[in-house]
């Protein structure tokens, strides 16, 4: 099975493209990213007609602002779990909360200053808490509920060893200075419980929508160490 990905940063979220027998996209970018998300799909040498399905790890604005954008420009159909549909389907989705001091000074400014008033979209497949295969796309992986950021979050993990995340961790400096769990979540409990459930699971490598790369052995420590809140 050939099999190849890419992180496109669209905006301050990481998107991915997992190019198999067809082309995935992983989230639908934040604000002002979309000439970027162009530029790069060029310097790629990748017809946007290729991509045939956009898969959303989460429905917050940062991971969909850019998507009536993407979808225009792509034909592509849109796929999110059940519980944030609504999120895509209003184009209104709600901030999430914060996990620690700084997050939650964050998500208090957030919440006043942010208003987002986003195109409504149609979307195509609904995944639900059982997740979905993406074989059928000639990519070697699957799609896992995992939810605590949002209700409806979900990773996808590739049998490479690669585990694309969304906001389960966070590895920027405007979140925090070292990689590990979000500083904004519905449910930072949940979101402990939902690593515990795909850590066992062959990953190797931790890629967040927000900063970079880094190695699975970093979250294995977090998750060991953390205390309920």
């Amino acid at each position: 099975m050939s099999f190849t990905f890419h992180r496109i940063p669209v905006g301050i979220c990481n998107c991915f493209l997992l190019r198999g027998d067809r082309t995935i996209l992983i989230d639908g970018g934040a604000m002002g990213g979309f000439p970027s998300f162009q530029r790069q799909l060029q310097a790629l040498h990748i017809d946007p007609k290729e991509i045939k399905l956009i898969l959303l790890t989460h429905g917050h604005w940062d991971h969909i602002t850019c998507l009536a954008d993407i979808q225009k420009l792509t034909g592509a159909k849109i796929a999110v779990h059940k519980k944030d549909q609504f999120m895509v389907e209003t184009g209104q989705p709600p901030f999430p909360n914060g996990t620690t001091p700084y997050g939650r000074m964050m998500a208090w400014s957030a919440k006043r200053i942010l208003n987002p008033h986003l195109p409504p979209l149609k979307v195509d497949t609904v995944i639900s808490d059982a997740g979905m295969s993406l074989k059928e796309y000639g990519i070697p992986g699957e799609v896992v509920y995992t939810p605590g950021h949002s209700q409806g979050h979900v990773s996808i993990l590739l049998e490479t060893g690669d585990a694309l995340i969304g906001d389960m961790a966070m590895n920027d400096w405007y979140l925090r200075l070292t990689p590990g769990l979000p500083v904004l979540a519905d449910d930072i409990n949940k979101v402990v419980e939902s690593w515990k459930k795909i850590l066992p699971m062959g990953i190797k490598k931790v890629h967040p929508a927000h900063g970079r790369v880094f190695d699975v052995s970093i979250m294995q420590k977090e998750i060991a160490s953390f205390k309920p809140r």
